[in-house]
């Protein structure tokens, strides 16, 4: 007897069977999302260049010479190993190219000055004398071992390719020459941003001094925030004119001799992506390997506060964030004081991308526009701002302070929502009496 089956909309079957539907749990769910993703674009001496690459601290501590072309507890790593202090992943790019370095047996892998540091050692096999070991050395440390008859018996191993038409001869260790490095230009920071728009991150800095350079980057920032929404904020060097809730400018520079002046933008950029959404980098004590200047007088602070500056300043022995605040000095009646907090954007940046992520996820084309999709929209919005209060990143939370509506089309939902930010003590104000 033929029997129905298969998969099914509505409960309209005319044959006897067995209907059923797989379908997979939902990815999107009213659950508060976590920080600690930062993006950079970085001029090095050896890496892809133009590519965006995914680094954990995990990776960064493991593979820093393959992916840098320097071990972790090097100078040169200096910045990073400050970013890597609070964020958790990296969305890395090199923007500067070079001239790979190369010999007689092998190309580097990258181009750069780093690869002149590169060398091949040719000896005989202890107990093979037909065979070869060769090592790819990079500075002193030996990378790669392979043991063959000749170059075609060579794999490119991540630092060099090999030269097919090479024979091999014994060397006690023949270098790579002729890595030149490029200078990043603007067209290649406007790459990386064109590159790195499609990405999720909390926080994107960069360590550049031209006023040119931080123009672009505050202009992107502003774009994605305001007509993308596209929340993360922008750390710059010495750019207070921004006067923009997106943009953090840190007035400090480090003295670090063979670094620039806006170094401090990587542990700041760490700083920020790291922050928990109800917590305030202000007192923040600096962990980092910079030498930072500090040289303000109490009325510089309080001026640098009011011009919206990021700074550091000294407290006995330590050095410490003065205020969490973010370049905005001109507010209006829709956009007040409160928004200069950086606690307060971090609050409104995780509403606003939990939420997108959540209505496009879920909701967007799949879920009807009627009463009881309406409710549920409304309950998992209910439900990720009850989670804020729970960790006391906002207050005085209600749930009619939620209303979910149907827009001037059938397809379009209309949101409202009020939330009262909660700040981190920052002034203490007391009176003692003595009788």
């Amino acid at each position: 007897m033929a029997l129905g089956g298969g998969t099914f909309t509505v409960q309209n079957k005319e044959l006897p069977g067995a209907y059923v539907n797989f379908v997979s749990a939902s990815a999107a769910n009213a659950a508060l999302s976590e920080r600690g993703t930062a993006t950079m674009p970085l001029e090095l001496d050896w890496g892809v260049s133009g590519e965006v690459i995914e680094v954990s601290d995990a990776d960064f501590r493991k593979d820093s010479l393959k992916l840098f072309g320097y071990p972790y507890n090097h100078e040169k790593m200096k910045g990073l190993r400050d970013l890597f202090l609070n964020a958790r992943t990296l969305y890395a790019c090199r923007v500067n190219g070079g001239t790979k370095a190369s010999n007689a047996y092998a190309e580097a892998v990258c181009g750069g000055k780093r690869g002149n540091d590169l060398k091949v050692v040719v000896q005989v096999n202890a107990d093979d004398e037909s065979l070869f070991d060769v090592k790819t050395v990079f500075g002193s440390l030996v990378v790669d071992e392979q043991t063959v008859s000749g170059m075609q018996g060579l794999t490119a191993n991540g630092y060099v390719t090999w030269k097919a038409g090479a024979t091999l001869e014994v060397t006690a260790g023949t270098p790579l020459e002729g890595g030149t490095d490029e200078t990043a230009d603007g067209d290649a920071y406007q790459a990386y941003l064109d590159k790195i728009e499609s990405y999720t991150f909390n926080a994107m800095g960069a360590a550049v001094e031209d006023d040119a350079t931080k123009a672009l980057f505050a202009s992107f920032v502003k774009r994605m925030r305001d007509e993308q929404g596209i929340k993360f904020q922008l750390v710059l060097y010495d750019y207070a004119r921004a006067d923009y809730m997106g943009t953090v400018s840190v007035k400090n520079k480090v003295t670090d001799e063979g670094w620039g002046k806006a170094a401090l933008v990587y542990w700041v950029t760490g700083a920020c992506a790291g922050c928990a959404v109800n917590r305030s980098s202000q007192n923040k004590l600096y962990d980092g390997a910079f030498s930072v200047d500090t040289g303000y007088t109490q009325n510089q602070l309080k001026a640098a506060i009011k011009a919206g500056e990021f700074v550091l300043h000294r407290v006995g022995a330590d050095v410490r964030v003065l205020a969490d605040v973010n370049t905005m000095v001109t507010v209006s009646d829709t956009c007040g004081e409160v928004f200069r907090d950086n606690q307060t954007i971090r609050v409104i940046d995780q509403i606003g991308n939990d939420i997108a992520v959540l209505f496009c996820t879920k909701y967007l084309g799949v879920v009807p526009n009627d009463a009881a999709g309406r409710i549920s929209l409304w309950s998992d919005i209910v439900k990720h701002h009850r989670q804020l209060r729970e960790i006391r990143a906002i207050d005085e939370f209600a749930d009619s302070d939620v209303t979910v509506s149907q827009g001037e089309t059938k397809r379009s939902v209309v949101v409202t929502d009020r939330v009262t930010v909660v700040s981190s003590m920052g002034t203490l104000y007391m009176t003692v009496t003595v009788k």
